[in-house]
């Protein structure tokens, strides 16, 4: 079973971004904030039970419009499901709306054998 809190985190707004790294570094730190059992900081250790790759695309407030796999773990296929449930509860990601379009990022979630995650871009 995965190690998610049943408790929604109350994150507080997400702050300015004047660039997508910025926007990448800030949306990386609420997925672990919004997913404090669901998620590790540490070092990765290899090997990884699964790797997601998730495009999310934004509304210009920051709220996710949508969300599409740009890959699925051959094992741990639940893994998928729990990166999508994760970003859902990191949202909104701050306004982009000054951004150049497309409005998407890219995360990958490197999944350890107790199913959590910890997102690549703070590897």
């Amino acid at each position: 079973q995965a190690a998610a809190s049943t408790e929604p985190v109350r994150l507080p707004p997400p702050g300015p971004v004047r660039n997508w790294a910025e926007l990448r570094r800030q949306a990386a730190h609420r997925l672990v904030a919004a997913n404090p059992n669901g998620s590790y900081t540490d070092r990765v250790i290899e090997p990884l039970l699964g790797v997601p790759v998730l495009e999310i695309e934004l509304n210009g407030d920051g709220s996710v419009r949508k969300i599409v796999f740009l890959r699925h773990p051959q094992e741990a296929k639940d893994t998928s499901r729990l990166a999508e449930a994760a970003v859902h509860r990191a949202a909104p990601f701050g306004d982009v709306s000054r951004l150049p379009k497309p409005w998407r990022f890219t995360e990958t979630f490197l999944f350890n054998n107790e199913r959590k995650f910890k997102p690549r871009t703070l590897d």
